[in-house]
């Protein structure tokens, strides 16, 4: 009876050791990709649950707890507005159009946009540091 519980035993353990190294390869979801175009370029920032982001398409940034969970924050104060598909027309003097498209769906305006919308001030402010702190971008 014992070296049938250690056979066991042993047996699990190795079909554990094999599920953990057979490499599931599960991958977080996109929080949001924020696409920002006008002056100084386009800025695009794909940033991803599990803690980074990627900057005009580059390689991936590990990004701090502080900023993922701002991130998370940002995608959950949009949401509503991106189900709803917000469609902010682009306004005279604007020097930034957003577009930001979450798994429920996009949300476009300018930077003229903000001051009436807390959420996509939030969402410019992001994109600002993150180029700056993160991607290395003059902003």
């Amino acid at each position: 009876m014992r070296r049938s519980l250690l056979g066991r035993l042993i047996a699990f353990g190795l079909a554990a050791c094999a599920l953990a190294s057979c490499g599931l390869n599960v991958q977080a979801p996109d929080l949001f990709l924020l696409t920002r175009t006008g002056q100084g370029g386009t800025l695009t920032l794909e940033v991803n649950d599990s803690g980074t982001i990627r900057c005009n398409r580059g390689s991936a940034h590990q990004i701090s707890s502080a900023r993922l969970i701002t991130a998370r924050d940002l995608a959950d104060n949009l949401a509503t507005d991106a189900q709803n598909n917000l469609h902010l027309s682009v306004r005279t003097g604007s020097i930034y159009s957003f577009r930001i498209r979450l798994q429920q769906g996009t949300i476009t305006f300018s930077d003229r946009d903000t001051a009436g919308h807390p959420n996509l001030a939030q969402a410019a402010l992001f994109a600002t540091e993150a180029a700056q702190q993160v991607c290395g971008l003059a902003g």
